[in-house]
């Protein structure tokens, strides 16, 4: 389940990359994580109302629904094969220093065209493409290892430490769904043609922190609400980082480049709760090394700074556009 719906966010990126002029992309992508965020409070509500049994069959329900609107509704983009170029050669060397083919031009003969699944050795050259996109890739990787720690550990510290129930738990992600919503369909429209997309995703990545801390060093039951309204602002961080992401790439390698990002962000899927849940066990037993139960909660935040001292360092590059990757997967047309 958790790989189909990769699947079909890197699909609604790749259509709104393709469909959307540069200058609007990050406005288009948080509009996007907007209407997914409303999603989850919808969820969120729904299920108050619902037995076990008929949330599941709900879900399923909606999934299907949502796979035969994709099916019948969306159609790929058609990319005009005239209008790329590779940016690599089949040997993984980066081309000459400007050499790209105007739109006017028509490539040779001797073009590359993708002939199967890229491989791991793809994705590096993809990577080593762009220092901007190396730079994104790594924000990726620190970000996804915090939010997903933080999901990890938040309920067993809050349960532990203020006996939040589920009751009070869903109440705080719906808060944290509303401000998201508002913030994405309603702000990141209007701040980030003005700030920019790095500028932005600094903002994100920083109150990402903030609120991370404020969780962290909770001092009453209040105090993770207050937090969780912090999603009005760290809320940011993903569509502009992916916004980044498609402005380094050319038309022909946006599903690439996002599910590169998106499988270096699930690698961090995986060892995060292999860090920070055992941490949480620890620091809420009695085998503490010493008294501080908010410290895995930390952790997590000092991994979210670490993104954040990174997306300080990333300048936006001139866009790559209508250009291409090419690997070992390549052949010629």
């Amino acid at each position: 389940m958790v790989s189909t719906g990769y699947c079909l966010n890197e699909t609604c990126l790749k259509l709104q990359a393709d469909n959307v002029p540069e200058g609007r992309r990050a406005s288009a992508f948080g509009i996007l994580s907007g209407i997914a965020s409303s999603a989850f409070v919808c969820g969120n509500l729904s299920t108050r109302f619902l037995s076990t049994a008929s949330t599941f069959q709900v879900s399923a329900s909606a999934a299907i629904a949502s796979l035969v609107y994709m099916r019948v509704f969306l159609q790929d983009s058609i990319i005009d094969e005239q209008l790329t170029a590779p940016i690599l050669t089949s040997t993984g060397k980066p081309k000459g220093k400007g050499k790209a083919y105007a739109t006017n031009e028509i490539p040779s003969k001797n073009g590359k065209t993708f002939k199967s699944a890229p491989s791991m050795e793809d994705m590096l050259c993809l990577l080593k493409s762009s220092v901007t996109l190396s730079q994104a890739a790594v924000v990726a990787f620190f970000y996804s290892l915090a939010e997903v720690g933080l999901h990890a550990s938040l309920m067993y510290y809050l349960k532990a430490r203020f006996h939040f129930n589920k009751d009070q738990f869903a109440d705080m992600m719906v808060i944290s769904g509303i401000a998201g919503t508002i913030s994405q369909v309603v702000l990141m429209p209007i701040l980030a043609p003005a700030l920019g997309e790095a500028r932005l995703l600094a903002v994100g990545l920083f109150f990402t922190c903030v609120h991370v801390f404020l969780y962290s060093i909770a001092w009453t039951f209040w105090v993770p609400y207050v937090a969780a309204m912090f999603s009005v602002l760290f809320v940011f961080s993903q569509p502009c980082m992916r916004s980044i992401v498609s402005k380094q790439v050319g038309s022909c390698e946006q599903g690439k480049a996002q599910g590169c990002i998106s499988g270096i962000s699930s690698f961090a899927n995986v060892i995060s709760p292999l860090i920070f849940s055992p941490l949480t066990a620890l620091f809420l037993s009695e085998r503490a090394p010493f008294h501080f139960p908010g410290f895995s909660i930390m952790c997590v935040g000092f991994a979210s700074m670490i993104a954040f001292i990174q997306s300080l360092m990333i300048r936006i590059t001139p866009p790559i556009a209508n250009e291409k990757v090419c690997g070992s997967n390549y052949v010629d047309a």
